[in-house]
């Protein structure tokens, strides 16, 4: 009898994914090398020397490609082009190179539950007929919205065309329809861009919110009762591990053994992490979970209190489904989180302490670290002076909700400093230069305003040790 049958223990087999360190990148606010505020892959070609020097084995490049940069990146519009604010495919190809010149992996987020609305495939549907009719959830309906779903983004999660006169389904902005997974052309064209990429020597993908590509058929109505209306009907849907089976055995394909799949899934319990990443099917090889993330917080911006002891089981939970065979990514701070040293420490009078805290934390567990650009110098929330401080589309949708509900700015001001995903989003703070190095223009979002005291050598300011 073998140990997994007396103990429940899965013998764990040696991947370069589970003795790796990855390090984030959110190129738009990474470094700016030609100074028009925006972040791009030259910029990051730049400090690779950095990534090298703090250990860094694999960076997860947020998305480049051609974009409207309604969500910054996560409606695309040409899974195969890099957005020009970003650079070209022939900086790309430099930045690969350069990465694995230092032995340091890259993987590339794939986005494919959704598209823009600018992309071609969304444009054809549009018009009804032909091969792209079905590439996405349309539906006419009589009552109004086709059903009671809420998106990610505190809106319905259906929107009119007035050029089709039908709805479509978008669980996110509007601006990012749902793509029809049940449609097997679909299904070719993601195996398609997948093996492209691949092709071109990247090490892996960060695959977006993959447990909702399958939803119930016939798209009913959701319970009204509960905290994200119609997730019950397309989170880890009925064909869920039949699509990623297919995106394995047809999208990785000879490419398997050398590559890592890291899957974003929402609402992911530790038993059907499991499934994912073997029991059921085989994409997914790190699994990156929320419930820790989701800990403090109630409806999306509502603050809860929480202790220790709540923490600490939810981490212990998520261990014992590392034994029993899954894996996970550790993380407490990425580009949709607030930073996890105001989240979870006190920055202003223990900024190193709470940095130490943290990566004793964050690199103490069985699993992959993630580390987010500006963790390893403590970067912190920031402050909001008005509505137009605000980016982000989910941030903007709060707003306007509670703006219409009778509130004032300065009430609804802590829910985007506790929880804003701006927060992340801020410019890395390089220097005490003006815009933090960053940039030599205004960058496109505002630098924290402790920039300039992050970069001071005395030993109350060391560097965070996140690596």
């Amino acid at each position: 009898m073998d140990e997994s049958t007396t103990t429940g223990v899965v013998p764990e087999e040696r991947s370069w994914w589970k003795e790796a360190v990855f390090y984030q990148i959110y190129p738009r606010s990474f470094n700016d090398s030609d100074g028009d505020g925006i972040g791009d892959i030259q910029g990051i070609i730049e400090k690779v020397p950095h990534l090298d020097d703090l250990g860094v084995d694999a960076v997860w490049l947020n998305p480049v490609y051609e974009s409207p940069q309604a969500d910054i990146g996560y409606d695309i519009s040409d899974y195969r082009a890099i957005n020009p604010e970003y650079g070209s495919m022939e900086a790309w190809d430099e930045l690969l190179s350069t990465l694995h010149d230092h032995d340091i992996r890259l993987i590339m987020d794939l986005v494919v539950n959704h598209t823009s609305e600018e992309h071609n495939w969304f444009k054809q549907s549009r018009t009804e007929t032909g091969k792209y009719a079905d590439y996405y959830y349309w539906q006419s309906s009589e009552r109004g919205y086709p059903n009671n779903w809420e998106s990610h983004f505190d809106t319905p999660a259906w929107s009119f065309d007035e050029t089709r006169e039908e709805y479509y389904l978008h669980l996110f902005a509007s601006e990012q329809p749902d793509l029809n997974w049940t449609n097997p052309d679909v299904r070719e064209e993601v195996f398609d861009i997948v093996d492209w990429w691949l092709d071109r020597g990247i090490d892996g993908f960060r695959m977006d919110v993959i447990n909702v590509i399958s939803k119930a058929a016939g798209l009913p109505d959701g319970d009204p009762d509960s905290d994200h209306i119609g997730a019950e009907h397309f989170v880890n849907g009925p064909e869920m591990h039949d699509y990623l089976n297919e995106l394995n055995e047809q999208g990785f394909g000879s490419y398997r053994d050398e590559m890592v799949a890291v899957g974003e899934c929402a609402q992911i319990d530790p038993e059907t992490a499991i499934d994912v990443t073997g029991r059921k099917s085989g994409a997914i090889d790190i699994t990156i979970y929320f419930e820790h993330m989701e800990m403090d917080r109630e409806d999306g911006w509502e603050y809860r209190e929480w202790e220790l002891p709540e923490l600490k089981s939810i981490m212990s939970k998520w261990q014992d489904a590392v034994e029993k065979g899954t894996w996970i990514c550790l993380y407490h701070s990425n580009h949709d989180q607030p930073r996890g040293i105001s989240r979870f420490g006190d920055p202003e009078a223990y900024r190193y302490e709470s940095a130490t805290m943290l990566a004793t934390w964050l690199h103490g567990h069985k699993g992959s670290p993630f580390v987010y650009q500006g963790e390893e110098i403590g970067m912190s929330n920031v402050t909001f002076e008005s509505p137009d401080a605000l980016d982000d589309v989910w941030a903007e949708n709060h707003w306007e909700n509670e703006q219409k509900a009778g509130k004032e700015f300065e009430e609804v001001r802590p829910d985007f400093e506790r929880f804003g995903r701006d927060n992340a989003r801020t410019p890395v703070q390089w220097s005490d230069d003006d815009h933090a190095g960053f940039s030599t223009a205004r960058p496109w979002l505002d630098v924290g305003d402790d920039y300039a005291s992050l970069s001071e050598p005395s030993s109350s300011r060391r560097q965070a040790p996140s690596l």
